[in-house]
């Protein structure tokens, strides 16, 4: 039967006093004046903030491996002052809305599964980073880049493509088949451009909050080819359509390596505490579900689609809406919001 709206009231405030029974106000009358008075929805939020602060934190630490992170705060600063700059794409973009969910967690990880298939971009990875030691690193500044780039003043954004292109310049050598390679390669530059615009949005038409319609997927795509352009890419795909065609092409340039494998074990078996594996596991499950078919093949990562549907999907959803809870609004979109107003 549902109760009209305050029927309930006399039963919640009897769950604040035996809550407040176990907290320090062991005063009769202050109690049963703070049970009275309080909303029980503000009392609840205040008791469940030290959870929350907990939840927040362990997965703060798990995904930048244990290095301190900006508090929200200090993100919240970075993006929030100086001006009424909208950056690059402004609060009316696409890109705003993408990349304030969490659901881009699970692009992330599905794109960097997905580069380990292209050899010279593998060979770059593996001779000029330490993703043995540092799983997440990339990972977590690809994280930062997107976030400066979509959210940031023109200047910060154009100062992190910058620092980016002259980071490219430095990373080249020699892959194993003997093919020399450059991450300033406008081919492989676009490649993982691709890779990652694919990943975000698939991942967030499966588990965001409300899927994007054609034209807005549409628009995503072309509002993140700028992007592409300034990191030096060629020719990036401007639309969903284009997207899928674009990675059809690529797919004779790829296959699995030795040091692809590698990469690909340590992603899924990343030095993490005990505690954060079972939900590291159903992330992982999560992005391979979402990888392409032929993708899963080439990796040796097959999904089960029952399993997938009836058990990590639901899994993944139940997950990030903790998180969700847990971590707030995105500080860096709500930061750039008000500065822009």
């Amino acid at each position: 039967m549902v109760r009209p709206l305050g029927q309930d009231r006399p039963q919640r405030t009897n769950l604040i006093r035996r809550l407040l029974d176990r907290t320090t106000l062991r005063a009769t009358p202050y109690r049963d004046a703070v049970a009275a008075s309080v909303d029980p929805s503000d009392r609840l939020d205040a008791l469940t903030a030290p959870i929350r602060h907990q939840v927040a934190g362990t997965f703060r630490r798990v995904l930048s491996g244990g290095a301190d992170l900006p508090e929200p705060a200090d993100v919240a600063s970075w993006f929030g002052d100086r001006g009424d700059d909208p950056g690059l794409f402004g609060p009316d973009s696409v890109a705003w809305q993408v990349h304030g969910e969490l659901a881009t967690l699970i692009g992330g990880l599905r794109a960097l599964l997905l580069q380990t298939l292209h050899p010279l971009a593998m060979a770059g990875v593996a001779q000029h980073s330490a993703f043995r030691e540092d799983p997440f690193g990339r990972l977590h500044r690809t994280g930062t880049f997107i976030a400066t780039t979509v959210y940031g003043r023109t200047p910060d954004a154009e100062r992190a493509i910058a620092s980016v292109r002259r980071i490219h310049e430095r990373v080249r050598g020699t892959a194993p088949d003997g093919r020399p390679y450059a991450a300033s390669d406008p081919h492989l530059v676009t490649f993982v451009h691709v890779t990652e615009v694919d990943s975000f949005l698939v991942s967030h038409q499966r588990y965001a909050a409300a899927r994007l319609g054609p034209a807005a997927a549409d628009r995503y795509v072309d509002e993140m080819a700028v992007i592409c352009r300034r990191l030096g890419g060629e020719d990036p795909p401007t639309d969903a359509v284009g997207v899928a065609a674009w990675l059809d092409a690529v797919r004779p340039e790829l296959r699995l390596t030795a040091d692809a494998r590698r990469a690909v074990w340590f992603l899924l078996n990343p030095p993490i505490p005990l505690y954060a594996r079972p939900a590291y596991a159903v992330a992982t499950s999560a992005a391979v579900g979402l990888l392409p078919t032929w993708a899963q093949r080439m990796l040796w990562l097959p999904s089960v689609p029952p399993v997938d549907v009836v058990a990590v999907r639901p899994a993944m959803r139940s997950m990030l809406a903790v998180l969700g809870w847990a971590l707030g609004a995105a500080p860096h979109k709500e930061a750039a919001r008000r500065r822009t107003r």
